[in-house]
């Protein structure tokens, strides 16, 4: 009996998936994504050496790689198998470095877009080299990464006292973030009205707009305000109004291509709230195999991808799977095929996001997924089918009513085919018209003037910033998730009602590399990395030279420009006077967080909490009679009092009895990281905690 062959895959699932199909023959083990990296606290980049990467095996993946080492001695043949994407493509070559196999045979590199045994198997027929221009893209943009985030990083921390970041990609998100919170701050509303009419024909009533007035069509701020309006409404009321144009036609409208990740994430977003992060995983989830009770199966294709390309074969299987199901009235004659909206860095090796097969249908596998796997799943599958459907065919009226110089215009659409929207429907809305005709006269029964005003742009959520990341070339579809991550978690960005906000932290770490790192906050700059980084991943550039370009180019006389102004920065004034000694008052990011100080410290230590007045109690402090307010500090919110510094009288802010004891208070505290949470005060005697606070809240 010959060797087994150990194939390699990166998540535990998926060797479980894998190992099914392939059976005794095959060893298949899991590098838990990467096993070798940059070192975790150190830089790891020569650069006087052509940028020579230090590489380290992970902290944890010792015993890992140990495995993968001695079953490799015990094997025939190594079948790398990560996935189909630059990480994947440096996992590999990492390994085979480690196995000190890169240049030998018995090693090969395996890539499947769908963990399904005929997927395998193929893969496995069709052995292939390491790509060495994807893993010098993704060597040159880890490198990258690297020089930001450990020169930028600790510059800012030393500063500032603070763990802050400068990531090269998240910060150009910050910065899109803030600079649409800078435009909603400035924003000034612009009045503006509109003029509208119930008219009726008979019985029948049906609303419409004015559309011009003495033949000159309005445009948005025509009717200014309400006189204005009042003047056209009075006109209005004397006219006879008769129906002077309509036209009927049919409207199609073309089902949406198959999901790639940016509009899986908007999506998901849109429909269930889901965080760009949490839709990966389940996708990852869904791509990787599901049991399904006498099988396990990849449910998806690979999840990230930024090709709408879809197989000859899987076109096939759902044509036949609409036709079967749904008849010939809802198939195309011709399949439909998809143009990726960003051929420069589409990877058209991959497929778009689809079911492994149309005929798992959501219903027949629901009871193997959770809620959530269930619900994106649908999606997908709901998606995939639609794109191959025919359009849907809306039946459109519009009619012009003049009278006294004013034309109202009555749009109304009914659906004729359904066509694709059986399958994926999307909001729309009828509106029935009564059977209007040239010459028709119809009654007015009221006409009324509408106020409106100009909205600002709208705080991005997470999926419409994945959208604009996207159209303006920043990041690629594995990035995406990590981004919004990563600034959230960081504090430079909060969610409110799904909307992301920037945090003053945010804003300020915005403000510092804009004056400082204008380059690294610049979003064509930032994008054109993403396009020299694809062509060195086609071979078109060698990765070393952009990573000189980017190095000597200019960051390293920014980095040492930044040091030298850092040096004199204390804060930001704020206009206003110390009350102790009469120096200017500093705005300070500190350790703790943001607040005033005198900026003569430390000759003066006078501070005071950046939101002003704090709140007050309504209760007395017991010690000097004085009243007591809530303050923030290092160790959450407490009660004080207001008297300070005369007065040093605190005690901890509650909230409520703790309800597992029912004698300590609630009070809120403050982890080893600085992760705030709520616990009972007679800790370690009753060890009750949560993340949120009671809703019994001292107000």
């Amino acid at each position: 009996m010959g060797k087994k062959k150990l194939l390699i895959v990166e998540s535990p699932a998926k060797a479980k998936t894998i190992q099914r199909y392939l059976g005794k023959d095959f060893i298949v083990k899991a590098s838990m994504g990467h096993v070798i990296d940059l070192p975790e606290k150190e830089f790891g980049v020569d650069i006087e050496k052509d940028f020579k990467p230090k590489y380290v095996t992970i902290k944890g993946k010792d015993k890992v790689l140990k495995e993968i080492r001695k079953a490799a001695k015990e094997s025939e043949e190594v079948l790398l198998a990560t996935d189909p994407d630059r990480e994947g493509e440096a996992i590999s070559w990492h390994i085979a470095n480690a196995l000190k196999r890169i240049k030998k045979e018995g090693i090969y590199r395996v890539r499947f877009h769908e963990i399904t045994k005929k997927a395998i198997e193929e893969a496995i027929k069709n052995p292939d080299k390491i790509d060495e221009n994807k893993v010098n893209a993704q060597q040159a943009r880890r490198i990258l990464d690297r020089i930001v985030g450990y020169t930028i990083s600790p510059l800012l921390s030393k500063k500032f006292k603070k763990a802050l970041s400068a990531g090269r990609v998240q910060s150009v998100a910050l910065r899109l973030i803030c600079d649409r919170e800078e435009e909603i701050r400035k924003f000034v509303p612009k009045e503006y009205w509109t003029v509208e009419g119930i008219f009726r024909k008979e019985t029948s009533k049906f609303p419409a707009k004015l559309f011009a007035v003495d033949g000159k069509k309005l445009d948005k701020f025509d009717i200014p305000d309400k006189n204005s309006a009042n003047q056209l409404i009075d006109r209005a009321k004397k006219a006879v109004f008769v129906v002077t144009r309509v036209e009927r036609k049919e409207r199609k409208r073309k089902p949406y291509p198959p999901f790639i990740t940016s509009t899986l994430q908007q999506e998901a977003s849109k429909r269930f709230g889901f965080p760009a992060k949490l839709t990966m995983q389940i996708a990852q989830q869904l791509y990787e195999g599901i049991d399904l009770g006498k099988e396990r199966v990849g449910l998806i294709t690979y999840m990230r991808t930024d090709s709408t390309r879809v197989s000859d074969e899987a076109v096939k299987e759902v044509r036949n799977f609409i036709e079967e199901n749904f008849g010939l009235e809802y198939l195309p004659k011709t399949k439909r095929s998809y143009e990726t909206k960003t051929p420069k860095s589409a990877q058209d090796a991959h497929e778009a996001i689809r079911p492994t097969s149309v005929f798992r249908t959501p219903e027949s596998v629901k009871k193997y997924l959770t809620s959530e796997q269930y619900k994106l799943y649908e999606l997908i599958w709901k998606r995939f089918v639609a794109s191959q459907m025919k359009d849907a065919v809306f039946n459109t009226v519009s009619a012009d009513i003049e009278g006294n110089g004013l034309l109202f215009r009555a749009t109304g659409s009914t659906l004729k085919e359904e066509g694709f929207l059986k399958v994926y429907p999307v909001e729309f809305e009828e509106k029935l018209l009564p059977d209007l005709n040239e010459g028709d006269k119809v009654e007015q029964e009221d006409i009324k003037g509408i106020q409106h005003f100009t909205e600002p742009p709208p705080r991005y959520t997470e999926g419409t910033l994945v959208k604009a990341l996207e159209e303006e070339g920043v990041g690629r579809p594995s990035t995406y998730a990590t981004i919004i991550s990563n600034i959230i978690q960081r504090g430079y960005v909060e969610k409110e009602k799904q909307k992301l906000k920037p945090t003053e932290l945010g804003e300020f770490i915005n403000d510092i590399l804009k004056k400082l790192f204008p380059k690294i906050v610049d979003v064509k700059f930032t994008a054109n990395i993403e396009e020299e980084l694809d062509k060195i991943e086609e071979g078109k550039k060698e990765w070393i030279e952009l990573l000189k370009e980017f190095y000597f180019g200019e960051f390293k006389e920014l980095l040492e420009k930044a040091e030298r102004e850092l040096k004199s920065l204390k804060g930001e004034e704020i206009g206003r006077e110390c009350p102790k000694c009469g120096a200017p008052l500093l705005k300070i990011h500190g350790k703790y967080g943001t607040f005033i100080a005198c900026s003569k410290y430390p000759e003066c230590k006078y501070k005071e909490s950046l939101k002003g007045e704090p709140k007050k109690t309504g209760e007395i402090c017991p010690k000097c009679g004085g009243e007591l307010v809530i303050k923030n500090g290092k160790y959450g919110k407490f009660i004080a009092c207001a008297n300070y510094p005369k007065c040093k009288y605190t005690a901890p802010l509650t909230y409520g009895k703790c309800p597992k004891c029912k004698e300590g208070d609630i009070v809120e505290r403050r982890s080893k990281k600085g992760k705030k949470f709520f616990g009972c005060s007679r800790y370690p005697e009753c060890d009750f905690i949560s993340n949120k606070p009671p809703s019994e809240a001292k107000k």
